[in-house]
């Protein structure tokens, strides 16, 4: 099958690498994906086995903008068109991204499926604090979703969904996002000279309001134990201001964005998340993989269905500082048993790719 999987561009965020992910499945499983990115922005690597087709240059700015989003469209749909020309048929197509999503379901192409990869509600309560063309432009990207066969990452995203009903979906069902245990427990092993050599803490994830690095410096602040943080963000300047404000400045390590994060995450005492809310949070599935503890914010959308049976107790409510530093203590005064962790066998690689090749026959 040619699968082509539409996203905004290869950033570094989430949702890019679970798409690497599931495209370098789709290879092993005999099939041909190509990304088509709408603008040329990359912090991942990706196989040269696989085709990365830049759908808009670097002149076409601001082009999910309201006044340009009909020509947009039509310049995203002709490059399909001469992409497909040159390699044949697209027998499946993946969407990703609000600013994806707002044009690919509009270019007509079939079979199309959007992936939501985090909530729809939280999102649009977040823009609504921005002022009200925010939000309105956020609330466009997510009506067109409307009549759309969706894919959510987490069941909790799809129960929102259902429950809100302010989306009304041409069919929605979940799959999990793919995680490919083998490579992340041979990254994990790799040498890399900037890891402290002491015990540590960890935080991954971008220096945005939805993570919450306030409730985690917090904690921090609050927590008995006074080891170090290391913080794998982009941010390094934002992230260090706001930890002073907590006095934790001394106490925060940030090495800026790893291509490899696993190495710092199987050395740390524990992982932990702070979030607001989520989709399936990607990390702490990592981080269970590489036999690191984890506590977390019980926030929506997916850390109750990742942190279940003896891992449950390590969710803690969301904006709960003095909470998320009293779990972070015990977990490392008496770190669970991480043999038979329930959801690393609902998320490889291989099973959640044959889900999604389904959705084409």
């Amino acid at each position: 099958m040619r699968i082509a999987i539409a996203i905004d561009s290869l950033a570094g965020g989430g949702a890019e690498k679970v798409m690497i992910t599931l495209a370098k499945q789709f290879i092993r499983l005999g099939h041909e994906p190509h990304f088509l990115v709408m603008e040329d922005n990359r912090y991942y690597d990706t196989p040269e086995n696989l085709p990365v087709h830049q759908c808009f240059a670097p002149k076409d700015k601001d082009f999910d903008h309201f006044g340009r989003l009909k020509a947009s469209v039509n310049k995203l749909r002709a490059k399909i068109t001469e992409i497909e020309s040159q390699v044949g048929k697209f027998d499946l197509f993946l969407s990703n991204l609000d600013k994806t999503n707002l044009m690919m379901t509009k270019t007509c192409v079939s079979p199309l499926y959007v992936i939501v990869h985090s909530s729809v509600e939280e999102e649009l309560s977040r823009q609504l604090k921005l002022g009200p063309f925010a939000y309105l432009k956020k609330l466009s990207a997510k009506k067109a979703l409307n009549g759309q066969h969706l894919i959510t990452v987490s069941n909790g995203i799809a129960k929102e969904i259902k429950d809100k009903g302010r989306l009304h979906p041409a069919s929605m069902q979940t799959i999990y996002n793919p995680f490919e245990f083998d490579e992340i427990g041979a990254q994990s092993r790799q040498e890399n000279s900037q890891i402290p050599q002491g015990d540590y803490l960890i935080h991954v994830g971008r220096f945005a309001k939805q993570k919450r690095h306030d409730v985690l410096f917090e904690a921090l602040r609050l927590t008995q134990n006074q080891l170090p943080v290391v913080l794998l963000c982009h941010n390094h300047k934002k992230a260090m201001k706001a930890a002073k404000k907590f006095g934790i400045e001394k106490r925060v390590i940030i090495p800026g964005f790893q291509s490899n994060p696993f190495p710092w995450i199987k050395r740390a005492r524990a992982l932990v998340l702070s979030s607001d809310f989520e989709g399936l949070p990607t990390v702490l599935i990592e981080s269970l993989a590489c036999g690191t503890p984890v506590v977390s914010t019980d926030c929506p959308h997916g850390p109750s269905e990742i942190l279940t049976g003896k891992l449950a107790p390590y969710l803690v409510p969301r904006r709960a500082p003095q909470a998320l530093a009293q779990k972070i203590d015990e977990v490392l005064n008496q770190p669970p048993s991480l043999e038979q962790v329930e959801i690393l066998a609902k998320v490889d690689a291989s099973l959640i790719a044959e889900q999604y090749v389904a959705l084409a026959k």
